[in-house]
């Protein structure tokens, strides 16, 4: 791959990603495929004025030791030092980047069980230090290819050919195009900012959602609340981007308030497995059934982690000719196929949308939902349409055939 595009892109990440600034902290974590990759994304960092950049490795293979061998005892376990850093972590507020690459199936065969029960217990002694930090700091999440992600998206092409086809795909639906990203990204940001601000001004009520494939639901928007669009911002920090790429205008609904049934557009990858031909069906705001052709009892675990996994965080709107769905590419990642269509995400929302200075207590009290996970799904389609109720009880087209209407 071209060593400037890809100092391009590290550029990016840093500066309209992270948004990073002089004087600023910054935490990479990352997987162990590109270390040379990361290496630009430290250099542009230090190039934008972080005076301190700490970079931390993970790897699927030693993850699923962990799982094979340990107890849930053991892996429910918090250690003094991991306490400590997420003390650090709310009281300094580091700007935060994660550069994934890792395998759609690089936990397969983990057992399941055993994961989401740690995942559970750990949560829940990690959970009042993490809200110390939540919506408070910069952070973005950006993609770079695995081997074996690159053989999952392009089975057919020898690894190293995958790999440079899925970089290209990576920095073309991230708008990098060897001109200037950052200011791409200007104008793509303005053009979102400019549909958030007119669902906003709509002050709606209701969404409806109505497809071929037998979506028909039907979800409450808490009144008074903001709709995010590419540019966000911690308060004190200043702006950031939080994903590269994005496609995305999205808000929080009111948790336990939405009827019906979804059916997914695209594959989830989930724990380091597919779940692929599903739906959900909702009533009285939380999922009562669930149907997949592929890691059923994965995803009724996924629903079942805490009380908030049921219920939705998210609704996202996306038109279904964005970049990354006329690509053709099943990416298998949920940061790419998740900004080809509009989506929703079952779990935690988004307090900041209301005010990032809530409690946790508060938000949920407001219909913000708390979960200790946020897992979006697609349910864009060609010919989705999206109807919207206004405090007045007028409607609005929102999309028509998988396309804004506003």
């Amino acid at each position: 791959m071209d060593l400037k595009l890809l100092r391009d892109y590290a550029r990016l990440i840093a500066k309209t990603g992270g948004h990073v600034v002089k004087g600023d902290e910054v935490w990479i974590e990352a997987g162990l495929d590109q270390p040379d990759f990361v290496e630009l994304v430290v250099e542009e960092c230090y190039k934008c004025g972080a005076k301190k950049v700490d970079v931390r490795f993970s790897h699927d293979p030693l993850a699923k030791l962990h799982y094979k061998y340990m107890t849930v005892g053991e892996l429910s376990k918090v250690s003094p030092m991991t306490i400590a850093r997420f003390k650090y972590m709310g009281k300094k507020l580091p700007t935060r980047i994660y550069l994934i690459s890792e395998d759609p199936d690089g936990l397969k065969g983990v057992n399941q069980a055993k994961m989401a029960k740690s995942t559970a217990k750990t949560y829940q002694k990690i959970k009042k230090y993490r809200d110390l930090a939540d919506g408070k700091y910069k952070w973005c999440i950006a993609g770079v290819p695995g081997k074996a992600w690159a053989k999952k998206v392009f089975p057919k092409l020898s690894e190293e050919e995958a790999i440079e086809k899925l970089w290209e795909a990576i920095l073309m639906t991230s708008r990098v195009d060897g001109n200037n990203p950052v200011e791409n990204w200007n104008k793509h940001n303005a053009f979102l900012i400019k549909q958030r601000n007119k669902l906003k001004e709509l002050d709606l009520r209701k969404l409806f959602y109505k497809a071929s494939n037998g979506t028909d639901f039907e979800v409450d928007l808490i009144p008074g609340i903001s709709w995010g669009a590419g540019i966000e911002e911690a308060p004190g920090k200043g702006e950031f981007n939080p994903n590269i790429p994005t496609e995305e205008v999205f808000t929080s609904p009111i948790a336990g308030k939405c009827e019906g049934t979804l059916v997914a557009s695209k594959p989830l990858s989930y724990s380091g497995e597919l779940i692929e031909d599903f739906s959900l069906t909702f009533k009285n705001g939380r999922v009562v059934e669930v149907k997949a052709k592929k890691n059923q009892e994965l995803l009724e675990k996924m629903v079942a982690m805490d009380e908030g996994a049921a219920q939705l965080g998210e609704v996202a709107l996306v038109p279904y000719t964005s970049p990354i769905n006329l690509s053709g590419i099943l990416f298998y990642n949920t940061l790419y196929d998740e900004n080809a269509a509009c989506h929703v995400a079952l779990g935690h929302g988004f307090k900041e949308l209301l005010d990032v200075n809530l409690t946790s207590e508060q938000a949920k009290e407001k219909g913000i939902n708390d979960s200790m996970i946020h897992v979006d799904f697609m349910v864009g389609t060609k010919d989705l349409n999206i109807v919207g109720l206004d405090a007045k009880g007028n409607k609005h087209q929102i999309f028509k055939d998988g396309e804004w209407a506003i």
